[in-house]
């Protein structure tokens, strides 16, 4: 392998256990919104919608990291920080360190990121 080049085999090599049963799950959670496809980088590995990337993780030794991008701002655990994005996204970073961490809520924001991905975020308001 080009040591240029990066994979997600790449990215989950040498990780804990626990931390790629982390990112499996993570997984699992995205496939259940929807289809998505890859954009693997050296600092994260992005899942896309049709329309733009939505979701990232990032494999460490003791959590896994990685962001949502979502139209409205959430500070429950374990979003770390959100930030202003564009007009009409949010970036969530999160710190995830176990399985119960990756629960109904995480899903539901795993839905509204997917949704970002799909195009949501670029619906005009209706004007009455």
């Amino acid at each position: 392998m080009d040591n240029n080049e990066w994979t997600v085999e790449r990215h989950l090599d040498g990780k804990p256990a626990e931390i790629i049963t982390l990112y499996h799950r993570f997984i699992e959670l995205a496939e259940a919104c929807g289809p998505f496809t890859y954009a693997v980088a050296k600092s994260a590995i992005t899942l896309k919608g049709t329309r733009r990337g939505f979701a990232g993780a990032s494999l460490g030794t003791k959590a896994l990291g990685g962001y949502l991008d979502l139209q409205r701002s959430v500070t429950d655990p374990p979003i770390q920080r959100s930030s202003p994005y564009t007009k009409r996204l949010f970036v969530h970073h999160f710190k995830v360190v176990s399985m119960d961490q990756l629960d109904d809520k995480f899903a539901g924001w795993l839905q509204e990121a997917y949704q970002v991905g799909q195009g949501a975020h670029l619906a005009r308001p209706v004007v009455e």
